[in-house]
């Protein structure tokens, strides 16, 4: 990916994360979202889905021999050995696909700036392909509220999200920049901005003093 620079952009669930990818988006940001990576690789790859088959059993699918998402959350979410199991398994797969179209990216597109929408960044490495990481926090409470109003969980389902998160420290010591999302809806905007703005900024400076 030559004269391109890669921003990654994580944080806990609940935190805001979209909000603020759908922020920078109107900023002019080209975004590849992780999420939708990986339910490209799972519905079409294979050897992936076979691979999780092999690691949870064939009652992960649905009647159509599709990955039945929500049964194999239930599965990975209150057990913290099967996540790790989950991610060895899928990451490899989701991280080709990434490297593809970043790859893509860089041959259409001129210095390009790209945003990676990942809320596993760090876990599955990818973090080290990044010039830059921005993590999306917010208090534990707040963040249980909103996965409750955004999935139609249970407060003990969302509880279990949120438990399988990393702590405050796991972000903060590993990013550039932090963006804390506990007020409303102003305040993020204006942080998300600020922060992406600098980037912007920084970004073009070090790519003119390359020339």
């Amino acid at each position: 990916m030559k004269n391109a620079t890669l921003i990654g952009l994580t944080g806990q669930t609940g935190a805001g994360k979209s909000t603020v990818c759908s922020l920078i988006e109107n900023m002019g940001f080209i975004i590849i979202d992780a999420d939708k990576v990986s339910r490209e690789v799972v519905d079409t790859d294979i050897n992936c889905l076979a691979d999780l088959v092999m690691k949870f059993s064939c009652g992960i699918l649905n009647e159509n021999g599709k990955l039945n998402r929500k049964r194999l959350a239930s599965i990975v979410f209150s057990d913290p050995k099967q996540l790790v199991t989950l991610n060895k398994t899928i990451f490899p797969y989701i991280t080709a696909r990434i490297e593809k179209h970043i790859d893509e990216l860089g041959q259409t597109n001129n210095n390009p700036v790209v945003v990676l929408d990942a809320p596993t960044l760090f876990e599955s490495g990818i973090d080290m392909r990044c010039d830059y990481i921005v993590s999306v926090l917010a208090e534990k409470d707040i963040r249980i509220d909103r996965i409750i109003q955004r999935d139609g969980l249970s407060g003990k389902e969302a509880m279990q999200r949120v438990n399988a998160q990393h702590e405050d420290s796991f972000y903060t010591e590993r990013s550039n920049h932090i963006i804390y999302n506990n007020g409303d809806h102003e305040e993020l905007k204006q942080r998300t901005t600020e922060v992406f703005e600098y980037l912007l900024e920084k970004i073009a400076k070090e790519n003119s003093e390359n020339a």
